[in-house]
């Protein structure tokens, strides 16, 4: 009913019935346009609340596309292959359970619990298989097989969807040792198959529908040869991925490309087209295109599928999240909720109009913000068209949902002042958009500007830089004096590395799969190039550019080669700094159970020896890291989080799984939950596991977990040493890295501080049985454990015991290698001081020594 305000005002009253399945199914569309506002709002608070950025791509493909999936690929077949719908039950009773499982799925992700995502994962499968089911008795009951098709896309979808959840199962109950390989699957066929496929197969039957045009016997012809054409192109890349072959992946990403293709080729009108579902349906459909084609020449380019992992992170989830999936539920909700809505073709234009307010932008924000989020462009681009995607979905998603208010809420729509846009504005706006998409990608390749391009046209030679493993490759580049010399360096490694070279000329910070161009000019000298990362450098990843034929290179800055002096020697006679407080070295007993921790991996200044302190790399803020203790088939979850302004991961010996995922580096701001179960009892070390890990163990990145074993007697006391060697100076300077792998270091320690304990002694009393923990965290030298005045009744090293009370025979020193932990019992006989110490006695005298203080 139209509604009459001033003679010049139309506005208009929305049924409460309509569109094809009434109510339920305006409901079940309502549904999807939640969860892209979910979506928007998770993305817009994801610094605000620290979740990981899985959580809005998560809501958004699994919450509003597969809703969208599940509700329209239903109604198309019903519609076109002339069957009667199923009760509205079944569509209630499948969103339900997918919802539920979307929601486990989500909470799994934001909570690091795998097994909830699991459950979930296995809940979005049964919806599916339950989906394919009556798919397939609609397709028997056909009064019509014009269109069978449609139901072929939509069921390779449902085996795509199958065999994503199979992966992700496999991840969720820890099939650890293929987990890149089952990742990048899960992803592929996710986005391809259950996605593109379904959005392939449907745009056959919508894309007519949008242009006003007749579905043409060519697009039977193309819908019919694409299909096999996309499946055999998938089957190949599933392939590819699970066995690590980089060229089978490549080769099934071209026959997807070919699909695609002959896809398009079968829709293309031959004329213009306006409007946002157009518009959008389009640009959906080319970003899937390029995503395809892109992936392929980039593995055929690294020739690894090692590079997938951070591709798909950085790359491909973002095009395809923002270009593909969010693009083409704008598409199709535009084109198809004035179906749902509207009763007649009155109500229908002005809903139409209504929605139509302000798409140009919308279609230009989307894509603009397409390059910004996928490229390898420094903070803050990314950040830039993350904002312009949100802003594109959050404007349709606003007048969606006024859509779905009550008419005495949301109030009656002023058709009348809603004006259609003339197509002169459409394409002004489009080309606006495509030469804003020209100038990032201009602005974020780094390449020099048309005029110095063009000065330097023909001259230069373009070299491949890799970076991998510590090492630059090559590590050597020989060229004539006089050349002009561009590296292309690509950083194929999984922490972050830069190039840096003494001129000053330097790349930004690389992570996995990211590329850089660098313009070294003409080049006349030999020239040193360094990775600038903290400890790289000392740690060999260097190269040489050599200017042959070049005259002898004179530096002028003094010598660069005796590097510093070095630190002020350690007073191990000093008072310790106003306000120090000694590292509690008491153990307290194990509790059983679940042990959940939470470290943060921060720059402190700590006391490293009496009235020394400098900045330390810790977990916690403190050195040694908190001391964890716990029993055989005890759970430890650790939430780590990067509060530094470098990367760092951490590495628990007391655990056994596959290092890929929990022991990766975190960049700054990142976290991950660290979940590993005791299995062994034993004195086990804890460290930062990003190399080079000595330079980040010798910062005081390092802990202990103490499990024990089965039977263990309680004693009176109990301590926990951690021995270390003290590296003094500047965390990051190439002279430490270089002292640590010559193996001088300025001092030794127990607990973070040379000398700490004589200047704090330990209690204990005449009598009393004491336990003491001894773990060395190196990052080098052995440890020969002992106390002065008494003998050792009880060992017990890495696992094993070795001495026990009732045994005739005594101990003097528990010797340890770099990593290696146990413990040693003993009684003292009577009051008095009892010095403890490393009997090396280099290590000893520079401050790897302590006093026991007993008391009658």
């Amino acid at each position: 009913m139209i509604e009459l305000g001033t003679p010049t005002v139309q506005t208009v009253k929305l049924p409460r019935r309509g569109g094809p399945r009434g109510p339920v199914f305006l409901g079940a569309n309502i549904v999807v346009v939640a969860w892209l506002a979910v979506a928007v709002g998770l993305l817009i608070g994801h610094d605000a609340l620290a979740h990981p950025i899985w959580l809005p791509i998560h809501a958004l493909f699994l919450g509003a596309a597969s809703n969208a999936i599940v509700i329209w690929s239903g109604h198309f077949t019903t519609t076109l292959c002339r069957v009667p719908d199923p009760p509205h039950w079944h569509l209630v009773a499948k969103l339900a359970l997918l919802n539920l499982a979307v929601i486990a799925t989500l909470g799994g992700v934001a909570f690091e619990a795998e097994r909830l995502a699991g459950i979930g994962g296995a809940g979005v499968a049964v919806v599916g298989i339950a989906h394919g089911v009556e798919l397939i008795a609609m397709k028997k009951s056909a009064l019509s097989g014009r269109f069978d098709y449609l139901v072929g896309f939509y069921l390779a979808a449902i085996a795509a969807l199958l065999v994503g959840s199979s992966a992700g199962a496999a991840m969720a109950f820890g099939v650890a040792r293929w987990y890149a390989r089952l990742w990048t699957t899960h992803v592929h066929v996710m986005l391809y198959g259950w996605i593109g496929l379904t959005v392939l197969g449907t745009l056959f039957t919508l894309w007519p529908t949008t242009i006003r045009e007749k579905i043409s016997p060519r697009a039977f012809v193309m819908a019919r040869r694409a299909l096999p054409t996309l499946i055999a192109g998938l089957g190949v890349v599933v392939v590819g991925l699970l066995t690590g072959s980089w060229w089978l992946t490549a080769a099934g990403l071209l026959g997807y490309a070919v699909g695609v293709g002959l896809s398009v080729a079968g829709l293309w009108p031959g004329r213009s087209f306006t409007g946002p579902a157009a518009w959008m349906l389009v640009g959906a459909t080319a970003w899937l295109g390029i995503a395809v084609v892109i992936e392929a020449i980039a593995l055929a380019g690294a020739r690894t599928v090692e590079m997938l992992p951070a591709f798909v992170e950085h790359t491909l989830l973002p095009l395809l999240a923002v270009g593909f999936v969010a693009q083409i539920l704008l598409g199709a909700l535009s084109q198809l909720l004035p179906i749902l809505v509207a009763n007649g073709p009155p109500v229908r234009k002005a809903v139409i109009a209504y929605l139509d307010q302000g798409w140009q932008v919308r279609v230009c924000a989307i894509n603009i913000a397409v390059p910004l989020v996928a490229g390898p462009w420094p903070a803050p681009v990314p950040l830039i068209g993350w904002v312009l995607a949100a802003v594109a979905v959050a404007g349709f998603v606003l007048l969606a949902l006024r859509l779905a208010l009550p008419v005495e809420m949301r109030g009656p729509l002023d058709i009348g002042k809603i004006q259609p846009h003339p197509r002169a504005v459409t394409g002004a706006v489009a080309a606006s958009a495509v030469l804003a998409v020209a100038a990032a990608l201009a602005l974020g390749t780094g390449a020099p500007a048309p005029s110095e391009a063009a000065a330097n046209a023909g001259a230069a030679r373009v070299v491949d830089v890799t970076l991998n493993n510590m090492r630059f490759a090559p590590d050597v580049i020989d060229i004539p004096a006089g050349t002009h010399l561009v590296l292309r360096v690509t950083n194929i490694d999984g922490l972050p590395h830069d190039l840096r070279v003494d001129t000053g000329e330097h790349t930004p910070r690389l992570s996995r799969g990211q590329t850089a161009v660098l313009d070294l000019g003409v080049v006349r000298h030999d020239l040193d190039v360094w990775c600038d990362v903290p400890g790289h450098r000392a740690a060999g990843m260097t190269m040489t550019i050599r200017a042959v034929g070049a005259a002898p290179r004179h530096d002028h800055g003094g010598d660069h080669g005796s590097g510093p002096t070095g630190p002020a020697a350690l007073d191990l006679a000093a008072d310790p700094s106003p306000g120090w407080t000694p590292h509690d070295a008491t153990l307290p007993p194990a509790t059983p159970g679940l042990h959940r921790v939470e470290l943060r991996a921060v720059d402190r200044e700590l006391e490293i020896a009496p009235g020394r302190r400098e900045i330390r790399w810790t977990f916690g803020g403190v050195e040694p890291a908190p001391t964890l203790r716990g029993r055989v088939g005890d759970t430890f979850e650790i939430t780590l989080i990067n509060d530094a302004t470098m990367g760092h991961g951490i590495d628990f010996h007391a655990g056994a799984l596959a290092p890929d995922q929990p022991m990766r580096t975190l960049a700054p701001g990142e976290r991950l939950v660290y979940r590993f179960t005791a299995r062994r009892a034993g004195a086990w070390l804890y460290h930062c596991s990003t190399p080079p890990m000595a330079l980040h163990i010798a910062n005081g990145m390092y802990g202990a977990v103490i499990i024990d074993p089965p039977g263990l007697p309680t004693v009176d006391r109990e301590y926990a040493l951690i021995g270390a060697q003290l590296y003094a100076g500047a965390p990051d300077s190439d002279a430490k890295t270089t002292a640590i792998r010559a193996g001088q270091p300025d001092g030794w320690m127990f607990n973070g501080t040379a000398a700490g304990y004589m200047h704090a002694p330990l209690p204990a009393r005449a009598g009393e049985r004491v336990r003491i923990w001894v773990v060395n965290a190196g990052p080098g030298d052995p440890i020969a454990f002992h106390v002065v005045g008494t003998q050792f009744d009880t060992v017990y090293k890495e696992g094993a015991w070795l001495l026990r009370p009732a045994e005739p025979g005594g101990s003097q020193v528990l010797d340890l290698a770099a990593a290696q932990g146990g413990f040693v019992e003993l009684t003292f006989p009577e009051p008095g001081h009892y010095p403890f110490m490393d009997h090396d006695m280099r290590h000893a005298e520079n401050g790897a020594h302590g006093i026991f203080e007993v008391t009658g």
